[in-house]
């Protein structure tokens, strides 16, 4: 149960993770990996850097989409639709940081007594 609340998380680091590597960015792309890992200790601080690392993946994808946005509209070229898939993969990345105020896993971060 508590994998399949974790898996927004999961997912949204893949991604940020994928993006980062197209981008050349390796180490990042090796961070957002390794950043999986915080899920594995169950520590309030935990859950709160992935929720701050969520936050800065979509302000990421946010930047991504406006830059993007920007080289296709100078180009003449369709951009709507990159701009609406890239905005709904920022909006879930950024909603992905509110599983962990589910009980479950507010209980297995000890949430609670944060």
């Amino acid at each position: 149960m508590k994998l399949l609340g974790l898996l927004p998380v999961i997912l949204s680091m893949l991604a940020l993770g994928a993006h980062f590597y197209r981008a050349g960015h390796l180490l990042l792309a090796g961070g957002a990996l390794l950043a999986l890992g915080l899920l594995c200790l169950r520590r309030p601080l935990a859950a709160r850097l992935m929720q701050g690392l969520l936050a800065a993946g979509a302000v990421e994808w946010f930047i991504t989409a406006g830059q993007l946005v920007m080289f296709r509209q100078s180009q003449g070229l369709p951009w709507l639709r990159l701009a609406l898939i890239l905005g709904l993969v920022a909006l879930c990345t950024l909603l992905s940081a509110l599983v962990f105020r589910t009980p479950t896993l507010k209980n297995h971060f000890n949430l609670d007594k944060d």
